[in-house]
Protein backbone atom coordinates (compact mmCIF):
# COMPACT_ATOMS: atom_id res chain seq x y z
CA UNK A 1 0.00 0.00 0.00
CA UNK A 2 3.06 2.08 0.37
CA UNK A 3 3.81 1.79 -2.89
CA UNK A 4 0.38 2.58 -3.97
CA UNK A 5 0.35 6.22 -2.07
CA UNK A 6 3.78 7.01 -3.42
CA UNK A 7 2.16 6.48 -7.19
CA UNK A 8 -0.89 8.75 -6.25
CA UNK A 9 1.35 11.78 -4.95
CA UNK A 10 3.41 11.27 -8.57
CA UNK A 11 0.26 11.15 -10.11
CA UNK A 12 -1.09 14.41 -8.24
CA UNK A 13 2.41 15.99 -8.54
CA UNK A 14 2.12 15.61 -12.50
CA UNK A 15 -1.28 16.86 -12.57
CA UNK A 16 0.02 20.20 -10.66
CA UNK A 17 2.99 20.81 -13.19
CA UNK A 18 0.75 20.00 -16.37
CA UNK A 19 -2.00 21.99 -14.66
CA UNK A 20 -1.99 23.87 -18.36
CA UNK A 21 -2.23 21.39 -20.59
CA UNK A 22 -4.00 19.11 -18.50
CA UNK A 23 -6.74 22.09 -17.52
CA UNK A 24 -7.43 20.74 -14.47
CA UNK A 25 -6.80 23.36 -11.91
CA UNK A 26 -3.73 22.38 -9.32
CA UNK A 27 -5.99 23.22 -6.61
CA UNK A 28 -8.24 20.42 -7.43
CA UNK A 29 -4.86 17.98 -8.28
CA UNK A 30 -3.15 18.76 -4.76
CA UNK A 31 -6.30 18.36 -2.69
CA UNK A 32 -7.64 15.43 -4.19
CA UNK A 33 -4.04 14.10 -3.59
CA UNK A 34 -3.87 14.76 -0.09
CA UNK A 35 -6.90 13.24 1.25
CA UNK A 36 -6.33 10.22 -1.25
CA UNK A 37 -3.13 9.76 0.10
CA UNK A 38 -4.25 9.74 3.68
CA UNK A 39 -7.37 7.31 3.31
CA UNK A 40 -5.29 4.75 2.16
CA UNK A 41 -2.76 5.20 4.72
CA UNK A 42 -5.66 4.61 6.71
CA UNK A 43 -6.93 1.99 5.78
CA UNK A 44 -3.73 0.19 5.04
CA UNK A 45 -1.43 -1.83 7.00
CA UNK A 46 1.49 -0.76 8.91
CA UNK A 47 4.31 -0.14 6.19
CA UNK A 48 7.74 -1.72 6.50
CA UNK A 49 9.01 1.62 6.88
CA UNK A 50 6.64 2.89 9.46
CA UNK A 51 7.55 -0.11 11.72
CA UNK A 52 11.15 0.75 11.78
CA UNK A 53 10.88 4.47 12.09
CA UNK A 54 11.62 6.10 15.31
CA UNK A 55 8.61 8.20 15.65
CA UNK A 56 6.50 5.28 15.25
CA UNK A 57 8.27 3.63 18.56
CA UNK A 58 7.98 6.44 20.80
CA UNK A 59 4.33 6.72 19.32
CA UNK A 60 3.86 3.22 20.94
CA UNK A 61 5.94 3.81 23.88
CA UNK A 62 3.52 6.67 24.54
CA UNK A 63 0.49 4.66 24.14
CA UNK A 64 1.75 2.12 26.47
CA UNK A 65 1.88 4.65 29.14
CA UNK A 66 -1.74 5.84 28.27
CA UNK A 67 -3.70 3.40 27.75
CA UNK A 68 -4.52 1.16 30.37
CA UNK A 69 -6.15 -1.61 27.93
CA UNK A 70 -3.16 -1.89 25.46
CA UNK A 71 -2.46 -5.52 25.31
CA UNK A 72 -6.26 -6.07 23.72
CA UNK A 73 -5.70 -3.64 21.15
CA UNK A 74 -4.91 -4.62 17.46
CA UNK A 75 -2.67 -3.74 15.37
CA UNK A 76 -5.31 -2.43 12.98
CA UNK A 77 -6.50 -0.29 15.97
CA UNK A 78 -2.98 1.02 16.91
CA UNK A 79 -2.53 1.57 13.43
CA UNK A 80 -5.42 3.97 13.12
CA UNK A 81 -4.53 5.58 16.38
CA UNK A 82 -1.14 6.66 15.04
CA UNK A 83 -2.73 7.65 11.47
CA UNK A 84 -5.52 10.37 13.52
CA UNK A 85 -2.16 11.41 15.70
CA UNK A 86 0.16 12.08 12.84
CA UNK A 87 -3.06 13.71 10.81
CA UNK A 88 -3.50 16.13 13.88
CA UNK A 89 0.25 17.16 14.39
CA UNK A 90 0.58 17.58 10.66
CA UNK A 91 -3.07 19.88 10.82
CA UNK A 92 -1.67 21.78 13.23
CA UNK A 93 1.34 22.90 11.68
CA UNK A 94 -0.50 23.48 8.51
CA UNK A 95 -3.03 25.48 10.10
CA UNK A 96 -0.49 27.81 11.50
CA UNK A 97 0.81 27.86 7.39
CA UNK A 98 -2.43 29.08 6.47
CA UNK A 99 -3.88 31.48 8.53
CA UNK A 100 -0.49 33.42 8.73
CA UNK A 101 -0.79 33.25 4.46
CA UNK A 102 -4.51 34.35 4.76
CA UNK A 103 -3.77 37.53 7.33
CA UNK A 104 -0.53 38.82 5.16
CA UNK A 105 -2.82 38.15 2.04
CA UNK A 106 -5.39 40.05 3.56
CA UNK A 107 -3.26 42.85 4.73
CA UNK A 108 -2.16 43.18 1.65
CA UNK A 109 -5.43 43.50 -0.32
CA UNK A 110 -6.59 46.31 2.43
CA UNK A 111 -3.74 48.50 1.88
CA UNK A 112 -4.47 47.66 -1.69
CA UNK A 113 -7.96 48.74 -1.81
CA UNK A 114 -7.25 52.21 -0.33
CA UNK A 115 -4.59 52.36 -3.31
CA UNK A 116 -2.11 52.59 -0.86
CA UNK A 117 1.00 51.10 -3.06
CA UNK A 118 0.41 54.52 -5.44
CA UNK A 119 2.98 56.33 -3.03
CA UNK A 120 5.55 54.36 -3.95
CA UNK A 121 4.68 53.53 -7.81
CA UNK A 122 3.48 57.43 -8.88
CA UNK A 123 7.04 58.70 -7.16
CA UNK A 124 8.98 56.77 -10.65
CA UNK A 125 9.07 59.14 -13.22
CA UNK A 126 12.36 58.22 -15.15
CA UNK A 127 12.71 57.84 -18.79
CA UNK A 128 16.02 56.00 -18.59
CA UNK A 129 15.43 52.03 -19.61
CA UNK A 130 18.65 51.13 -17.79
CA UNK A 131 17.69 53.01 -15.02
CA UNK A 132 14.11 52.67 -14.72
CA UNK A 133 15.31 48.75 -14.71
CA UNK A 134 17.14 49.41 -11.76
CA UNK A 135 14.78 51.30 -10.01
CA UNK A 136 11.97 48.62 -10.59
CA UNK A 137 13.84 45.43 -10.02
CA UNK A 138 14.96 47.66 -6.83
CA UNK A 139 11.51 48.07 -5.34
CA UNK A 140 10.71 44.70 -6.19
CA UNK A 141 13.31 43.08 -4.44
CA UNK A 142 12.49 45.52 -1.28
CA UNK A 143 9.10 44.92 -1.37
CA UNK A 144 8.95 41.75 -1.89
CA UNK A 145 10.86 40.64 1.34
CA UNK A 146 8.00 43.30 3.26
CA UNK A 147 4.85 41.79 1.50
CA UNK A 148 5.96 38.71 -0.44
CA UNK A 149 7.08 37.51 -4.42
CA UNK A 150 3.50 37.29 -5.69
CA UNK A 151 1.73 40.58 -4.66
CA UNK A 152 5.14 42.33 -5.11
CA UNK A 153 5.15 41.27 -9.01
CA UNK A 154 1.50 41.85 -9.28
CA UNK A 155 1.93 45.21 -8.01
CA UNK A 156 4.84 46.32 -10.39
CA UNK A 157 3.62 44.86 -13.00
CA UNK A 158 0.42 46.91 -12.77
CA UNK A 159 3.46 50.01 -12.54
CA UNK A 160 5.21 48.63 -15.75
CA UNK A 161 1.89 48.87 -17.61
CA UNK A 162 1.73 52.53 -16.85
CA UNK A 163 4.84 53.26 -17.85
CA UNK A 164 6.41 51.12 -20.28
CA UNK A 165 3.96 51.51 -23.58
CA UNK A 166 6.53 49.48 -25.66
CA UNK A 167 5.23 45.80 -25.48
CA UNK A 168 8.42 43.96 -25.91
CA UNK A 169 10.11 46.15 -23.11
CA UNK A 170 7.59 45.75 -20.75
CA UNK A 171 7.51 42.22 -21.30
CA UNK A 172 11.37 42.32 -20.57
CA UNK A 173 10.75 43.92 -17.46
CA UNK A 174 8.06 41.89 -15.95
CA UNK A 175 10.40 39.04 -16.36
CA UNK A 176 13.17 40.73 -14.42
CA UNK A 177 10.55 41.72 -11.69
CA UNK A 178 9.98 37.77 -11.05
CA UNK A 179 13.71 37.43 -10.74
CA UNK A 180 13.66 40.38 -8.44
CA UNK A 181 10.95 39.56 -6.37
CA UNK A 182 11.69 35.47 -5.91
CA UNK A 183 15.41 37.18 -4.95
CA UNK A 184 14.21 39.51 -2.14
CA UNK A 185 11.41 37.46 -1.14
CA UNK A 186 14.12 34.31 -0.27
CA UNK A 187 15.89 36.22 2.34
CA UNK A 188 12.70 37.41 4.45
CA UNK A 189 10.89 35.15 6.65
CA UNK A 190 7.82 36.79 5.26
CA UNK A 191 8.56 37.14 1.70
CA UNK A 192 8.41 33.82 0.24
CA UNK A 193 5.78 31.51 0.98
CA UNK A 194 8.73 28.60 1.12
CA UNK A 195 10.52 30.40 3.61
CA UNK A 196 7.63 31.31 6.05
CA UNK A 197 7.20 27.80 6.23
CA UNK A 198 10.98 26.70 7.22
CA UNK A 199 10.73 30.02 9.36
CA UNK A 200 7.15 28.78 11.06
CA UNK A 201 8.25 25.13 11.01
CA UNK A 202 11.19 26.07 13.13
CA UNK A 203 13.98 25.46 10.49
CA UNK A 204 15.17 29.01 10.78
CA UNK A 205 15.01 32.13 12.75
CA UNK A 206 13.97 35.32 11.51
CA UNK A 207 16.89 37.02 12.07
CA UNK A 208 19.76 34.44 10.93
CA UNK A 209 17.91 34.05 7.83
CA UNK A 210 18.00 37.92 7.29
CA UNK A 211 21.62 37.97 8.05
CA UNK A 212 22.91 34.68 6.15
CA UNK A 213 20.86 35.02 2.96
CA UNK A 214 20.59 38.90 2.51
CA UNK A 215 24.01 39.41 0.37
CA UNK A 216 23.50 35.82 -1.67
CA UNK A 217 19.80 37.04 -2.59
CA UNK A 218 21.70 40.51 -3.53
CA UNK A 219 23.86 39.20 -5.89
CA UNK A 220 20.93 36.93 -6.91
CA UNK A 221 19.23 40.22 -8.16
CA UNK A 222 22.11 42.43 -9.44
CA UNK A 223 24.26 40.23 -11.20
CA UNK A 224 21.61 39.97 -14.04
CA UNK A 225 20.84 43.77 -13.90
CA UNK A 226 24.83 44.32 -14.43
CA UNK A 227 25.10 42.04 -17.21
CA UNK A 228 21.97 44.06 -18.92
CA UNK A 229 23.26 47.20 -18.00
CA UNK A 230 25.74 47.02 -21.37
CA UNK A 231 23.02 44.17 -23.14
CA UNK A 232 19.67 46.32 -22.75
CA UNK A 233 18.61 48.20 -25.59
CA UNK A 234 15.15 49.56 -26.58
CA UNK A 235 12.63 52.37 -25.73
CA UNK A 236 10.01 52.43 -23.23
CA UNK A 237 7.91 54.71 -25.29
CA UNK A 238 5.37 57.26 -24.50
CA UNK A 239 2.98 56.22 -21.32
CA UNK A 240 -0.52 57.95 -21.90
CA UNK A 241 -1.48 61.16 -19.38
CA UNK A 242 -3.29 60.48 -16.34
CA UNK A 243 -6.93 60.35 -16.48
CA UNK A 244 -8.61 62.67 -13.55
CA UNK A 245 -10.32 58.73 -12.29
CA UNK A 246 -6.54 58.19 -11.89
CA UNK A 247 -5.46 61.29 -10.04
CA UNK A 248 -9.19 60.81 -7.61
CA UNK A 249 -7.30 57.03 -6.85
CA UNK A 250 -4.68 58.79 -4.60
CA UNK A 251 -7.19 59.63 -2.20
CA UNK A 252 -8.77 57.96 1.17
CA UNK A 253 -5.78 57.37 3.41
CA UNK A 254 -4.07 55.05 0.84
CA UNK A 255 -0.35 56.38 2.33
CA UNK A 256 -1.70 55.89 6.24
CA UNK A 257 -2.83 52.58 5.26
CA UNK A 258 0.72 51.59 3.26
CA UNK A 259 2.10 52.79 6.17
CA UNK A 260 0.42 50.89 9.12
CA UNK A 261 -0.02 47.77 6.49
CA UNK A 262 4.06 47.32 6.63
CA UNK A 263 4.50 47.94 10.16
CA UNK A 264 2.00 45.33 10.73
CA UNK A 265 3.98 42.52 8.22
CA UNK A 266 7.37 44.29 9.67
CA UNK A 267 6.29 43.33 13.00
CA UNK A 268 5.47 40.05 12.93
CA UNK A 269 8.65 38.28 13.37
CA UNK A 270 9.55 40.75 16.60
CA UNK A 271 5.85 40.27 18.24
CA UNK A 272 7.65 36.10 17.84
CA UNK A 273 10.54 37.18 19.16
CA UNK A 274 9.61 38.86 22.19
CA UNK A 275 6.04 36.73 22.96
CA UNK A 276 7.46 32.87 21.86
CA UNK A 277 3.78 32.94 19.98
CA UNK A 278 3.06 31.54 16.94
CA UNK A 279 3.94 34.23 13.99
CA UNK A 280 0.58 33.52 12.65
CA UNK A 281 -0.81 35.40 16.23
CA UNK A 282 1.87 38.11 15.07
CA UNK A 283 -0.15 38.30 11.56
CA UNK A 284 -3.65 37.90 12.95
CA UNK A 285 -2.60 41.25 15.44
CA UNK A 286 -1.25 43.19 12.58
CA UNK A 287 -4.38 42.83 10.65
CA UNK A 288 -6.70 43.78 13.55
CA UNK A 289 -5.13 46.85 13.96
CA UNK A 290 -5.44 47.30 10.18
CA UNK A 291 -8.79 46.55 10.48
CA UNK A 292 -9.42 48.95 12.94
CA UNK A 293 -7.89 51.78 11.00
CA UNK A 294 -9.94 50.97 7.99
CA UNK A 295 -12.53 51.62 9.89
CA UNK A 296 -11.52 54.84 11.01
CA UNK A 297 -10.68 56.84 7.83
CA UNK A 298 -13.29 58.08 5.75
CA UNK A 299 -15.94 58.83 8.35
CA UNK A 300 -18.17 60.64 6.17
CA UNK A 301 -17.73 58.26 3.52
CA UNK A 302 -21.40 56.81 2.70
CA UNK A 303 -21.39 53.47 3.23
CA UNK A 304 -22.33 52.49 -0.19
CA UNK A 305 -19.11 53.56 -1.40
CA UNK A 306 -17.16 52.50 2.00
CA UNK A 307 -18.20 48.85 1.65
CA UNK A 308 -15.02 48.28 -1.44
CA UNK A 309 -12.41 49.58 1.19
CA UNK A 310 -13.16 47.13 4.28
CA UNK A 311 -11.43 44.31 5.38
CA UNK A 312 -14.53 42.76 4.80
CA UNK A 313 -14.47 43.13 0.98
CA UNK A 314 -10.91 42.46 1.06
CA UNK A 315 -11.24 38.61 2.33
CA UNK A 316 -13.57 38.19 -0.79
CA UNK A 317 -10.81 39.38 -2.87
CA UNK A 318 -7.67 37.20 -1.27
CA UNK A 319 -6.59 34.31 -3.33
CA UNK A 320 -7.89 31.28 -1.97
CA UNK A 321 -7.92 28.71 -4.47
CA UNK A 322 -3.87 29.18 -3.22
CA UNK A 323 -4.51 28.77 0.20
CA UNK A 324 -6.32 25.60 -0.53
CA UNK A 325 -3.55 24.33 -2.68
CA UNK A 326 -1.45 24.69 0.24
CA UNK A 327 -3.90 22.28 2.23
CA UNK A 328 -3.80 20.09 0.01
CA UNK A 329 -0.45 19.31 -1.40
CA UNK A 330 0.90 19.79 2.56
CA UNK A 331 -1.50 17.34 3.34
CA UNK A 332 -0.11 14.71 0.93
CA UNK A 333 3.30 15.30 1.93
CA UNK A 334 2.88 14.84 5.47
CA UNK A 335 1.29 11.58 4.90
CA UNK A 336 4.93 10.77 3.10
CA UNK A 337 6.41 11.87 5.83
CA UNK A 338 4.41 10.34 8.23
CA UNK A 339 5.14 6.71 6.43
CA UNK A 340 8.52 7.72 6.84
CA UNK A 341 9.36 7.89 3.22
CA UNK A 342 10.62 11.06 2.97
CA UNK A 343 13.16 10.02 5.71
CA UNK A 344 14.31 6.71 3.97
CA UNK A 345 14.64 9.08 0.77
CA UNK A 346 16.14 11.63 2.08
CA UNK A 347 19.28 8.49 3.22
CA UNK A 348 19.26 7.31 -0.47
CA UNK A 349 19.98 10.70 -1.54
CA UNK A 350 22.95 11.03 0.87
CA UNK A 351 24.14 7.55 -0.13
CA UNK A 352 23.89 8.43 -3.50
CA UNK A 353 25.12 11.50 -4.10
CA UNK A 354 26.64 12.26 -0.60
CA UNK A 355 27.41 16.02 -0.45
CA UNK A 356 24.53 17.91 0.96
CA UNK A 357 25.34 21.16 -1.37
CA UNK A 358 25.13 19.52 -4.41
CA UNK A 359 21.62 18.05 -2.82
CA UNK A 360 19.75 21.34 -2.35
CA UNK A 361 20.93 22.82 -5.53
CA UNK A 362 19.52 20.32 -7.50
CA UNK A 363 16.54 20.66 -5.18
CA UNK A 364 16.32 25.20 -6.39
CA UNK A 365 16.88 23.84 -9.89
CA UNK A 366 13.80 21.51 -9.86
CA UNK A 367 11.98 24.08 -7.85
CA UNK A 368 11.96 25.72 -11.13
CA UNK A 369 9.94 22.65 -13.36
CA UNK A 370 7.43 21.65 -10.20
CA UNK A 371 6.39 24.03 -7.73
CA UNK A 372 8.68 24.87 -4.92
CA UNK A 373 6.02 24.46 -2.00
CA UNK A 374 6.05 20.38 -1.67
CA UNK A 375 9.71 20.51 -2.72
CA UNK A 376 10.71 22.35 0.64
CA UNK A 377 7.34 20.50 2.37
CA UNK A 378 9.11 17.17 1.04
CA UNK A 379 12.40 18.14 2.09
CA UNK A 380 11.53 19.60 5.74
CA UNK A 381 10.10 15.55 6.07
CA UNK A 382 13.30 14.22 4.23
CA UNK A 383 15.54 15.62 6.80
CA UNK A 384 15.59 15.24 10.29
CA UNK A 385 16.25 18.35 12.59
CA UNK A 386 17.84 15.83 15.37
CA UNK A 387 20.22 15.73 13.16
CA UNK A 388 20.00 19.07 10.84
CA UNK A 389 18.78 21.68 14.03
CA UNK A 390 17.17 24.79 13.60
CA UNK A 391 19.95 27.51 11.52
CA UNK A 392 21.45 24.54 10.15
CA UNK A 393 22.77 25.32 6.52
CA UNK A 394 20.68 22.98 4.72
CA UNK A 395 17.75 24.94 5.68
CA UNK A 396 19.14 28.40 4.81
CA UNK A 397 20.61 27.02 1.92
CA UNK A 398 17.24 25.29 1.40
CA UNK A 399 15.35 28.85 1.75
CA UNK A 400 17.60 30.60 -0.94
CA UNK A 401 17.53 27.86 -3.75
CA UNK A 402 13.52 26.87 -3.36
CA UNK A 403 13.10 30.79 -3.31
CA UNK A 404 15.02 31.75 -6.17
CA UNK A 405 15.45 28.56 -8.21
CA UNK A 406 11.98 29.36 -9.56
CA UNK A 407 13.02 32.19 -11.50
CA UNK A 408 14.74 30.31 -13.85
CA UNK A 409 11.12 29.04 -15.82
CA UNK A 410 8.49 31.26 -15.64
CA UNK A 411 6.08 28.58 -14.43
CA UNK A 412 8.51 27.88 -11.54
CA UNK A 413 7.12 30.66 -9.10
CA UNK A 414 3.71 32.06 -8.19
CA UNK A 415 5.49 35.25 -9.19
CA UNK A 416 6.25 34.11 -12.41
CA UNK A 417 2.72 32.43 -13.32
CA UNK A 418 1.15 35.66 -12.26
CA UNK A 419 3.15 37.74 -14.85
CA UNK A 420 2.49 35.02 -17.51
CA UNK A 421 -1.36 35.88 -16.46
CA UNK A 422 -1.14 39.48 -16.58
CA UNK A 423 1.28 39.89 -19.80
CA UNK A 424 0.61 36.88 -21.51
CA UNK A 425 4.06 35.95 -21.29
CA UNK A 426 4.83 33.20 -23.86
CA UNK A 427 6.67 30.21 -21.99
CA UNK A 428 9.18 29.93 -25.06
CA UNK A 429 9.58 33.50 -25.22
CA UNK A 430 11.00 33.92 -21.44
CA UNK A 431 13.31 30.52 -21.83
CA UNK A 432 15.08 32.55 -24.53
CA UNK A 433 15.48 36.01 -23.13
CA UNK A 434 15.32 35.70 -19.30
CA UNK A 435 15.77 31.71 -18.48
CA UNK A 436 20.19 32.27 -18.76
CA UNK A 437 19.73 35.69 -16.78
CA UNK A 438 17.95 34.13 -13.36
CA UNK A 439 20.31 30.95 -14.20
CA UNK A 440 23.24 33.64 -13.66
CA UNK A 441 21.30 35.13 -10.46
CA UNK A 442 21.07 31.90 -9.46
CA UNK A 443 24.39 30.26 -9.30
CA UNK A 444 26.07 33.59 -8.56
CA UNK A 445 23.98 33.88 -5.05
CA UNK A 446 24.59 30.25 -4.65
CA UNK A 447 28.31 30.79 -5.07
CA UNK A 448 27.95 33.49 -2.30
CA UNK A 449 26.47 31.69 0.52
CA UNK A 450 28.75 29.07 0.02
CA UNK A 451 31.82 30.80 0.38
CA UNK A 452 30.18 33.19 3.14
CA UNK A 453 28.28 30.38 5.19
CA UNK A 454 31.02 29.60 7.80
CA UNK A 455 31.96 33.34 8.70
CA UNK A 456 27.89 33.17 9.82
CA UNK A 457 27.41 29.49 10.89
CA UNK A 458 25.68 28.58 14.24
CA UNK A 459 26.09 24.76 13.99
Amino acid sequence: MELAIVIIFIIGYLAIALEHPIKINKTASALLTGVICWTLFMVADSPTTLLESSHYTHFLDDLKRTTANFSSLTTGEIHREFVLEQLGEHLDEIAQILFFLMGAMTIVELVDAHHGFKFITDRIRTKSPKKLLWIVCGVAFILSAILDNLTTTIVMVSLIRKLIPNKEMRLFFAGMIVVAANAGGAWSPIGDVTTTMLWIGGQITAVNIVKTLLLPSIVCAVIPLIYLNFKLKGELGEAPPKTKEEYQQTSGGGTLMLIVGVCALISVPIFKTITHLPPYLGMMLGLGVLWVVSELINPDMDEATKKQYTAAHALTRIDMPSVLFFLGILLAVGSLEAMGTLHNFAEMLTDKVGNISVIITLIGILSSIVDNVPLVAASMGMYDMTIYPTDHMIWEYLAYCAGTGGSMLIIGSAAGVAAMGMEKIDFIWYLKKITLLALMGYFAGAIVYLLTWPFFAVH
